[in-house]
């Protein structure tokens, strides 16, 4: 108790000397912040910004109607197996099996450590960094399907591209968890050397559809 007590003491009495001595300091000014919060591109100048921006990180990079994506998805399958969330819409899956991920009984990680591909849909998508957010929507699902399987299909619409961040963020729930994807997994942490697959999966496919 005495060794606590000294201790709290000591620490305030720390603090108090800092602020006796920075009590004469004057104020930093104050630094305007005008961010950018609207881009200036739109339409389909945003949409080709995002390609480039995605292939520049080595994703693949595929547009589509709706009409033709399950034909999309069945040719970037082929016979791997796929998990999907409960909420992916039923217009976009080929004429193949599929292991559904329901919220009220998940798959462990062993056996989404078992299973080849994630499809997901996404939420919005930022050109300005080539940057997708997933924020848990039902077609989406939880974070932990888009992050063990060794690839990813990831479906966005053209109409949910945007320029800037902080519009990405305006079209997404506060309260969500967010996960943001550019690119594959990789890092060049050790000796500046690109691995992949590290914090999730290696090969990152994205399909653009109209």
């Amino acid at each position: 108790m005495d060794q606590t007590y000294q201790y709290s003491d000591a620490k305030t009495e720390i603090f108090a000397r800092l602020r006796n001595s920075l009590s004469d300091h004057p104020a930093p000014p104050a630094v305007p912040r005008e961010y950018r919060r609207v881009g200036e591109r739109t339409g389909a100048e945003v949409v080709d910004v995002l390609i480039d921006r995605l292939e520049d990180y080595k994703a693949n990079v595929y547009r589509d109607d709706l009409a033709s994506l399950p034909n999309r998805i069945s040719a970037l399958l082929e016979d791997r197996s796929c998990v999907i969330p409960a909420g992916v819409s039923e217009a976009w899956l080929p004429d193949r099996d599929f292991i559904v991920d329901h919220a009220d009984q998940p798959l462990t990680i062993d056996d989404l450590d078992s299973i080849d591909t994630v499809l997901t849909g996404s939420t919005v998508s930022c050109a300005d960094t080539g940057t997708i957010f997933l924020s848990a929507q039902p077609n989406e699902g939880r974070r932990a399907i888009t992050l063990v399987p060794d690839h990813h299909i990831c479906v966005v619409f053209e109409k949910d591209v945007v320029d800037l961040v902080p519009q990405a963020l305006e079209a997404i729930e506060g309260t969500r968890p967010i996960t943001m994807i550019s690119g594959p997994s990789a890092t060049s942490d050790i000796e500046l050397e690109r691995v992949e697959g590290v914090h999730g999966p290696r090969r990152l496919d994205i399909i653009i559809v109209a």
